[in-house]
C-alpha cells in the first residue's frame, strides 16, 4: 500500500468520526446547516478527498473508492437523521398511537422538511452568469431546432467541409436539425442588432455522440461573443484567465493553445492547470498538468460578412465551454451521465 493510499484511508476513517460526533451534537436547524456544509459541502474535506483518489495510480484506486463510497454513504445516513430521518413523516413517528399522540408535546420544534437544491448544473451556470454579468453581458436564448444557415453556412462552415464532420448530426430533416452548439445564437443575435455587443449563450446542445463517462448526446454550453472596436486577442485571454481564476481558485494558471475552428482566426483550445494536482501531473490530466475547459478566438471576417458587419470596422472574439465540464472539475465529479440520470442520491449531494 502506498503513502498516498494510506493516508487517504486515515482521512476517510478520521472524517467519518468527526462526521459522527458533529451529527450528535448539532441542536437546531443552524447547527443542522453548519453540519452539512461542513461535511457535505462543495468545498468540504469529503470533496477534497474525492479529488485526492483520481490522482492515485489505476491499481489503488478501487480500494479508495470502496471506502470512498461506504463515507458518502455513512455521510448521506447521518444526514437523512439529522434531517428527520426515514422514521419520520409529516412530523410524527410512523406507527404511532393514540395513546403515544394523546401525550406527544407539541411544543417542542418541530422536524424540518426537505427543502430541494439546485442541480449542480444549474448552479454553475449561475455562477458562470454572475461572473461575465459583472463585464457587462448580457444573456441571449435561441431555438433547439435550427436551420443548415445558422447552424453551419453563416459560422463559416461551406457545405462539404471536412470540419463539418464533427457536428453533422442529429438531423430531423434535409435543412432542419437539433443544433450541434450554441453559436446560432450569435448569429441571430449579430443579425438583429449592429455592434457594439457583447453577449453570453446559454443552452442545450446535441451530437450523435456514444454515452460514455466524458460524452453524451445531450449537453449544456454557455457561448460569449463580444463585438465591438479596437479588440484583441489579449482581451480575450484576460477575461478567459480572470474567469478561471474565479470559478477555479487565484492560483489557477490559463494557457492558450492553438488549434481549428472555423468561425474564428486565431483560435485556441483553453485550458487550465489541473484542479487535483495544481499542475504537478496526475491520472485526471493525463500527467500534463493542464486540463482543457473551453475553446476560443477572434471572430472570422467571414461570419462578420454573413451578418451584415464590416470586418474593415468592427472586431471581436468568441469563446465556448461545456457546463458539464466545468461542474465536473468544480464538484469532482467523475462521469458526465450522472447530471442526467435524475438519481436523487446524486443531486441530493448539493443540497
Amino acid at each position: 500500500m502506498s503513502d498516498a493510499l494510506n493516508r487517504i484511508l486515515k482521512e476517510i476513517t478520521a472524517l467519518r468520526e468527526a462526521a459522527r460526533a458533529g451529527a450528535d451534537a448539532a441542536a437546531g436547524a443552524a447547527a443542522r446547516e453548519a453540519w452539512r456544509v461542513k461535511y457535505l459541502g462543495r468545498k468540504s474535506e469529503f470533496q477534497n478527498i474525492g479529488r485526492e483518489i483520481g490522482a492515485l495510480a489505476a491499481e489503488e484506486r478501487e480500494a479508495a473508492g470502496k471506502a470512498f463510497n461506504q463515507l458518502k454513504n455513512d455521510l448521506s445516513a447521518l444526514k437523512e437523521k439529522l434531517d428527520g430521518g426515514a422514521a419520520t413523516r409529516n412530523g410524527s413517528p410512523r406507527g404511532q398511537n393514540r395513546a403515544d399522540e394523546a401525550a406527544a408535546d407539541y411544543t417542542l420544534p418541530g422536524v424540518a422538511p426537505y427543502v430541494g437544491a439546485l442541480h449542480p448544473l444549474t448552479a454553475t451556470y449561475y455562477e458562470v452568469a454572475a461572473f461575465f454579468a459583472a463585464l457587462g453581458f448580457g444573456v441571449a436564448y435561441g431555438p433547439e431546432v435550427e436551420d443548415d444557415f445558422h447552424n453551419f453556412g453563416a459560422l463559416n462552415f461551406p457545405p462539404e467541409h471536412p470540419s463539418r464532420d464533427a457536428q453533422d448530426t442529429i438531423y430531423i430533416n434535409d435543412e432542419r436539425l437539433l443544433r450541434t452548439h450554441t453559436s446560432p445564437v450569435q448569429i441571430r443575435v449579430m443579425m438583429s442588432q449592429p455592434p457594439p455587443l457583447r453577449v453570453i449563450v446559454p443552452g442545450r446542445c446535441f451530437r450523435a455522440d456514444a454515452p460514455d463517462a466524458s460524452h453524451f448526446p445531450v449537453f449544456t454550453q454557455v457561448e460569449g461573443l463580444l463585438v465591438d472596436r479596437n479588440v484583441s486577442l489579449g482581451d480575450l485571454k484576460g477575461t478567459l484567465a480572470a474567469f478561471a481564476r474565479y470559478v477555479f481558485g487565484p492560483e489557477t494558471k490559463m494557457l492558450f493553445v492553438p488549434h481549428y475552428f472555423p468561425f474564428t482566426e486565431p483560435s485556441a483550445e483553453v485550458h487550465i492547470s489541473c484542479t487535483v494536482c495544481r499542475g504537478a501531473g496526475c491520472g485526471t490530466c493525463g500527467r500534463t498538468g493542464w486540463l482543457e475547459i473551453a475553446g476560443a478566438g477572434m471572430v472570422h471576417p467571414n461570419v462578420f460578412r454573413n451578418v451584415g458587419y464590416d470586418p474593415e470596422e468592427w472586431v471581436g472574439y468568441a469563446f465556448g465551454m461545456g457546463l458539464e465540464r466545468i461542474a465536473m472539475l468544480v464538484y469532482g465529479i467523475n462521469d458526465i451521465r450522472l447530471f442526467y440520470e435524475n438519481d436523487l442520491r446524486f443531486t441530493r449531494q448539493f443540497g
